[in-house]
């Protein structure tokens, strides 16, 4: 007879859900999220006008910290959103006259450029030296968004913030990219040797090579920046030049200002002729040129006589060339050009605006944005063109180079003048769309970098300013206040000797392109490896 056991009912196997994460957890979870925003607002307090600029190595510093050992995916949304940070505040400027919308779009898609960088910068972190691989990936993405989409966007470039600071000699060395990839290096070698730091305090061990390799991310850029000091000088190898900056200021403020455009041009006018007023009565120097901002004739002076009649009266009055800001149409083209016009001869020579502002001066994708919003296409009726020479006017046996406005942040639109002979620069502008936002101070530092750069005194008309004259050695010799009338007069040197920027030219930037594409390379094959090692 057998017996059988009796049986005990394993209890039901139940899956046990995760406990709600605690207000703790989740905080933490935010926190990357937190530090990349307000590392990238941390950049945008150390951008004009305010001097802060040592601000941007602790915001490349905690971006390194959240971008460091990151998955891709986080990275890239990390990316984007230290360049929210960064940009939302920076560019504001643009919702002045035309609402949130624009402002906000241009920031996404910029956005995204900053994103990109940050998986790389995440993808070469693992690397040894990596701040220097990661710092050649963020001036990768700078090049790239100053060439796409519409010819491309540069500003935000790092090295626009730097005006004022210990690294601006560099400019001289390589131009904006090198200028911008020693602060950046210097900020995550900061964040590296604060980690390595930590690291060696918890374990009592350090990591030789790689703690030297921090230390020279830190020291190779300042020391770098001061041997680069005597590249910089503001001496006149050819002479001096007598110029006068003209700033007659506008009825108003915004898109509307074109509305009244006799009157922006009698502004002008009449602030020359209280110019030549105080010339005749020894209270100024007599000028050699003058040079009037962009759009400071909106009325086309060969097409309207009565425009070309108070220019030429201005002109005889103060007895020299003026550069005049027009808005001309030839050939059925539209053109922004710069009018050197003679006392004596009028108008002699002419140069046209080439880097036209994409959705200001021309309207990409035009069915588009009609389609989205009407008005912005009834505020740019036609496209401006865009001109093929170099702007170079020959005045009082000199050459004055010309970058109009946008053009101040195109690293080639401002060196071929220089290649063209030019021994002085003029960038004209007018920010009076605009009103009293940051804009045109972040427009005068970049003014300031390129002086420094290739080693040029740089003047500065602006419709309603902040207009400006700056030493070849990056300092601002004299300015005027926004919204009104003035002039300015003072003698420049003029150079002709070259920097090791203006000889490169755009040979940095790609040196630094090759550079993180072959950090990526190397990262890629390092992740390859980790694979088949885990595989195995």
């Amino acid at each position: 007879m057998s017996v059988t056991a009796p049986t005990v009912d394993e209890p039901d196997r139940v899956t046990a859900r995760p406990a709600p994460a605690s207000w703790g957890a989740r905080l933490t979870r935010l926190t990357p999220a937190a530090a990349a925003v307000l590392a990238g607002v941390l950049l945008y307090v150390s951008f004009p006008p305010r001097t802060l600029w040592w601000l941007a190595l602790p915001a490349f510093a905690v971006l390194g910290r959240v971008l460091r050992g990151r998955r891709l995916r986080a990275a890239f949304g990390l990316g984007y959103l230290f360049g929210l940070g960064f940009l939302l505040p920076l560019l504001v400027w643009t919702s002045v006259e035309v609402g949130p919308l624009p402002w906000l779009a241009l920031v996404a898609a910029e956005a995204v450029f900053v994103a990109l960088a940050g998986v790389g910068i995440a993808a070469v972190s693992r690397l040894p030296a990596w701040p220097v691989w990661a710092a050649a990936v963020w001036i990768a993405g700078e090049a790239a968004r100053a060439r796409v989409p519409f010819h491309g966007f540069p500003w935000g470039k790092i090295a626009f913030g730097q005006a004022d600071g210990v690294f601006l000699p560099l400019a001289a060395v390589g131009g904006t990219p090198v200028l911008g990839f020693a602060v950046v290096l210097c900020g995550f070698g900061l964040y590296e040797v604060v980690r390595l730091a930590a690291h060696a305090r918890r374990t009592r061990a350090i990591h030789r090579t790689a703690a030297a390799a921090a230390l020279l991310c830190v020291a190779v850029p300042v020391i770098g920046a001061l041997a680069a000091r005597t590249l910089v000088g503001d001496t006149a190898e050819d002479g001096t030049l007598t110029v006068a900056v003209i700033q007659g200021n506008v009825p108003r403020a915004g898109l509307e200002f074109n509305a009244q455009r006799r009157a922006v041009l009698d502004y002008h006018v009449r602030e020359t002729e209280r110019l030549a007023a105080d010339v005749r009565a020894g209270k100024v120097p007599r000028p050699d040129v003058v040079l009037w901002p962009e759009n400071s004739s909106d009325i086309d002076p060969f097409a309207y006589p009565d425009a070309r009649l108070v220019i030429d009266q201005a002109a005889k009055a103060v007895g020299v060339p003026i550069s005049v800001g027009g808005v001309v149409t030839r050939d059925g083209r539209l053109l922004n050009e710069q009018i050197l016009w003679d006392p004596v001869k009028g108008p002699v020579q002419t140069y046209d605006k080439r880097q036209i502002q994409p959705f200001g001066e021309y309207l990409p994708l035009r069915s588009l944005v009609g389609a989205i919003n009407e008005n912005w296409t009834s505020m740019v009726r036609q496209d401006f063109s865009r001109g093929t020479e170099p702007g170079v006017f020959s005045v009082a046996g000199t050459r004055i180079g010309l970058a109009t406005c946008y053009e101040a942040a195109f690293d080639w639109a401002v060196r071929d003048t220089v290649t063209h002979g030019a021994r002085l620069i003029s960038v004209p502008s007018n920010n009076a769309t605009f009103d009293r936002s940051e804009m045109t101070y972040q427009q005068l530092a970049m003014s300031r970098i390129r002086a420094v750069e290739h080693s040029r005194a740089v003047t500065v008309p602006v419709t309603s300013g902040v207009s400006a004259i700056i030493t070849p050695d990056g300092h601002i010799a004299q300015r005027t206040g926004m919204f009104v009338p003035a002039y300015l007069v003072q003698k420049v040197p003029l150079r002709s000797s070259t920097t090791p920027a203006t000889e490169l030219g755009a040979l940095p930037e790609g040196v630094l392109v090759l550079l993180a594409a072959g950090g990526l390379g190397a990262a890629i094959g390092a992740g390859v490896r980790r694979r088949r090692a885990t595989a195995v």
